[in-house]
């Protein structure tokens, strides 16, 4: 797998981990135009892999902070003039490319695990609910305060109410309020709570261990399933299944994995 250059991230890939670091502690990791392309970039090299060269991404922020959304005083040095008769409007893209980020984490074949510490806000939220499994500090700092800035959370919102429901997702997005991470956890937001770097560590080795153990293939079509059952009509989603189940079945992974458990032992992809 060729991974693209970036100078906003560093990137970082073992045994089919890919580490993701953003890569701007200066400002708490804010997502600038860069950065977004280099994510989207990245994103896409996972996607376009060979099938299990790439099987966990793993999200973290520089710094102590995993990210604090847009890089607003960037977007304000932009210019925020509206665009001349005919031409198409700057921030209407740079929103969007948000939108486009989060759909690609959704989507990954690979499994996404975030590490929410200090700063998990707007941007940074959003990836705490596209992410597979999601761990947070207990004192990490969650919030959507984008109406608190007269701005909508446009991109990130939908993907708020799949996480953890529309009653919720109102509150929150309505009264920018912040918590921490054992509100989140309580939430749904995320999984499971650490509480300095070692006992994170042992976390992310078991839970490592745990997604090494499933077959990549089996798990990105898993994935697929479960994504898309909450987004199409159900019987579809059924059918749709079905067809996976016997493709799955009739590949290589089925038979080891089942030859393998029917002689206990682990199956040949078991990390």
């Amino acid at each position: 797998m060729q991974l693209p250059i970036t100078t906003t991230l560093l990137l970082a890939l073992e045994r089919g981990v890919l580490r993701v670091t953003l890569n701007r502690p200066d400002v708490r990791n804010a997502l600038n135009a860069t950065m977004v392309a280099e994510l989207n970039a990245v994103f896409d090299a996972v996607n376009e892999a060979p099938s299990g060269e790439v099987r966990v991404v793993i999200l973290r922020g520089a710094g102590g902070h995993f990210c604090a959304g847009a890089d607003l005083k960037e977007m304000m040095a932009s210019g925020m003039k509206p665009p001349k008769a005919g031409e198409a409007d700057p921030l209407v893209a740079f929103n969007r490319s948000f939108g486009t980020m989060l759909r690609k984490v959704t989507n990954l074949p690979a499994v996404v695990v975030t590490i929410c510490e200090g700063a998990v806000l707007a941007g940074g939220f959003g990836f705490a609910c596209t992410s597979d499994v999601a761990l947070s500090h207990v004192d990490a700092k969650f919030g959507v305060p984008e109406t608190t800035r007269g701005l909508p959370p446009a991109q990130i919102a939908p993907f708020i109410v799949e996480r953890i429901g529309l009653t919720q997702a109102r509150r929150l997005c309505l009264t920018g309020a912040q918590f921490d991470g054992v509100e989140a956890c309580e939430l749904g937001i995320v999984h499971e709570n650490f509480r300095d770097e070692t006992d994170l560590n042992v976390q992310l080795d078991a839970l490592l261990k745990q997604i090494l153990t499933c077959a990549p293939i089996a798990n990105a079509v898993t994935k697929e399933i479960v994504v898309n059952s909450t987004r199409r009509d159900i019987d579809a989603v059924l059918d749709d299944a079905a067809q996976k189940f016997a493709a799955c079945v009739r590949g290589a992974e089925a038979p080891e994995g089942i030859s393998a458990f029917m002689q206990k032992r682990a199956p040949k992809w078991a990390g």
